[in-house]
């Protein structure tokens, strides 16, 4: 039996409904792969119900997410779950962003364009030192 054949097994053992949310951030592309959704989970950065969750933990309809991705927090009702991937348009219905975490993350989108931008570091290029101090302004320590 292949890898992927165990893996859609171990999917269709969940309730109707129901789905992994390391593949549910996946499938309402928050992330690229699930390697990143589960990286971004295991990390601490995703919260269900006001839970720190773990990447297999199951989802459904009615479900709160907390979600921070760079600076940007997003909150979000679950209101669907998908089989596969789908189209941008398929994902976006899959959630809904509360009404005070859009109005938090636009506030804060805006504070990040208007904020001055660490774009040039002279003749060289930034070093280990540099490189962790980017990574603490934006958000990703």
């Amino acid at each position: 039996m292949s890898r992927g054949k165990e893996i859609e097994g171990h999917d269709e053992e969940l309730p109707p409904g129901k789905m992994r949310l390391d593949k549910w951030l996946w499938a309402a592309r928050f992330f690229k792969t699930r390697s990143l959704a589960a990286a971004a989970i295991d990390s601490g950065k995703v919260d269900v119900n006001g839970e720190r969750a773990k990447r297999a933990r199951t989802i459904g309809a009615g479900d709160q997410i907390s979600l921070r991705i760079g600076a940007v927090d997003w909150k979000l009702d679950v209101l669907d779950v998908a089989k596969q991937r789908g189209s941008a348009e398929i994902a976006r219905r899959l959630y809904q962003e509360t009404s005070e975490g859009l109005a938090a993350r636009l506030k804060k989108q805006e504070e990040l364009r208007q904020s001055p931008q660490l774009s040039s570091f002279g003749e060289a290029r930034p070093d280990k030192h540099d490189r962790r101090q980017l990574k603490r302004l934006k958000g990703d320590y």
